[in-house]
This record gives C-alpha cells, sequence and structure tokens, in this order.
C-alpha cells in the first residue's frame, strides 16, 4: 500500500476524490462531507458492468488526490485506467476488497466461480455499508488529517442514519409472510443483501455476459417460479427485459421493474439510504408486506 500524501498544512484546499458508481459517490459525500469535493464518473442510470470510461473520465484520475471504487472487478476498465496515467501517484481505494474476504465473495448465475469475477454488489447488504464508512472515513483522516474531527462526526452521523435503515429493513422483511420471502431478479444485486436479512434468492435471469437468457434458462427459471410459488418478481429501469415480462406472463406473478442497485432515486431522496428505502417499500409491498416499515428512515444526506 503507497503511503498517502498529507494536506495537513493546508487546511483552505479541498481534496479532490474521484468515485465511480453513485452509492460509493453517495457514501463518500456523505463522510467528507463539506471538506471534499467529489466527483462520480460513471453516470446513474448506465450499466456499471460494462462502462467504459471516456478522455474526460482520465483527466479526473490523474487530478485526483484518491479515487475510491467498490472493486471486486466491478469497474475494471476504470482502474485499468487509472493505473495506467497515474502510474502509482494517486491512491486508489477498492473498497469491498478491503472488507471482504476472498472466502467470503459471492458466486452465483450472474457471476459464476468459472468466469473469476466475483459478485460485487456488497453495499444493498446495510452492515457491508457501515464498513464501507468506516474505511471511508479512516482513508480521509489519513489524507487530510487537518479535518480529523469533521470527517468522524460526518461518519458518526451517517453511520446513526444507516443503522436506523438497517434496522427498518430487518423490520419490513418480518412484515412479508414467511412463505413469500423469496426474490427472483433480473441482475443479480442482492446477493449479499438476502443472507443478512432472511431472504432467499431463487434465480437471477441475466447471464453473466449481461445478455439476455437463452430458451432453456428461461423455461428453467419459469419452472423454478412454479414450484417456489413466487408472488412477484422485479427488474429495474438500469436493465429492462422483455424475457422478464414474458416469464411473468407464463406464470402469471407480477412483474415490478423498479428495483434499484445503484441509480439514486430523484430528489428529495437522492442518496444511498432513499434509494435502498425504495427497494424495500416496494420489495416489500410486492411481496405481502407492509412498506409503512420505512416511514421512520431519514432519507436525507448531510450536508455537503
Amino acid at each position: 500500500m503507497q503511503p498517502l500524501p498529507s494536506h495537513a498544512g493546508n487546511a483552505a484546499k479541498k481534496l479532490f476524490i474521484v468515485t465511480t458508481v453513485a452509492p460509493i459517490t453517495n457514501i463518500v459525500r456523505n463522510v467528507s462531507g463539506d471538506y471534499a469535493n467529489v466527483t462520480g464518473i460513471v453516470p446513474d442510470g448506465t450499466d456499471s458492468h460494462t462502462f467504459e470510461p471516456v478522455p474526460a473520465d482520465a483527466r479526473l484520475l490523474e487530478t485526483a488526490d484518491i479515487i475510491i471504487a467498490n472493486g471486486l472487478d466491478l469497474e475494471l476498465p476504470t482502474l485499468k485506467l487509472a493505473e495506467k496515467i497515474t502510474k502509482g501517484r494517486v491512491r486508489i481505494l477498492e473498497l469491498g476488497n478491503r472488507i471482504l474476504r476472498k472466502e467470503d465473495w459471492q458466486y452465483d448465475f450472474s457471476f459464476p466461480r468459472e468466469r473469476g469475477h466475483p459478485n460485487p454488489h456488497l453495499w444493498p447488504n446495510i452492515a457491508l455499508a457501515m464498513r464501507y464508512v468506516e474505511v471511508v472515513q479512516d482513508e480521509l483522516i489519513a489524507l487530510d488529517p487537518v479535518h480529523k474531527k469533521g470527517y468522524m462526526a460526518n461518519a458518526s452521523m451517517y453511520l446513526s442514519k444507516l443503522r436506523k435503515l438497517d434496522k427498518a429493513t430487518f423490520d419490513c422483511v418480518k412484515t412479508i409472510p414467511e412463505k413469500n420471502r423469496k426474490l427472483v431478479t433480473y441482475h443479480d444485486s442482492f446477493a449479499y443483501f438476502a443472507p443478512r436479512y432472511g431472504m432467499k434468492i431463487i434465480a437471477a435471469v441475466q447471464p453473466s455476459d449481461f445478455s439476455e437468457p437463452g430458451p432453456r434458462e428461461v423455461i428453467r427459471i419459469i419452472k423454478q417460479i412454479r414450484n417456489e410459488n413466487v408472488p412477484a418478481i422485479f427488474g429495474s429501469e438500469v436493465f429492462p427485459s422483455k424475457i422478464m415480462e414474458q416469464i411473468a406472463r407464463e406464470t402469471g406473478v407480477k412483474f415490478i421493474d423498479q428495483l434499484s442497485d445503484d441509480a439514486l432515486p430523484p430528489p428529495p431522496e437522492n442518496s444511498f439510504i432513499g434509494m435502498m428505502a425504495n427497494n424495500m417499500r416496494i420489495m416489500t409491498a410486492a411481496l405481502g408486506g407492509n412498506p409503512g416499515c420505512m416511514t421512520d428512515v431519514d432519507t436525507s444526506n448531510i450536508k455537503y
């Protein structure tokens, strides 16, 4: 790990932090508050797995004080470019690689072990998101120790909000009839979410090459849904899928295409917490639970 250059002698100069996907960007902004300028280079609504950085992104990466990514192979083109142009001058922090041991990496239909890339979607598990916050806090303090108290205060306030979100998520799942605590999604974004909150992943529709599934796979998923008596299946605006509409028609279940794992909702809930609260309201209602479980969750951002 390369040493961090310190901004200890310059309290007026703000850090310039480059991030990747919207949830990571939002988490970093809530920890950094007013002490840094944070720019996320993966546009909202863009498939983060296939995103290719453009020349303007290269200039941002080159001038960053630190680059903060999710890691676990989510942003490979971006990180390869960053390594090439910064030549080790800029710290690259991969959060997922820092907090999760390799033996705890998840592999599944969208991310099969034989392809070598683990499922990178750690942040829907709020306990893991809280560990992201702690790592970001420590890194920013090491880089900019003059603002240590500010980073610690922001992180403490934000962790308090995340703990309430975590508890509310458990509460939501408890309102869902036990036989309905099953997830069929288009993209396999909830592999770390489901074990924490007592849900079961039945299937993910999108194959590992991010194409549409073939007829044989569609038939298998339809059989699974019927066997498990799944009441609803979930897609997202980022991954529109005629195949999921077909599966819903064939099985007679509800198809809801509003879940999000990396696109934040519009104001006033334009935050990572807002995204997850919205996911839980949608998921809970569709599976027969009480979406009011998210009523007391504060989705606002810390001022930045």
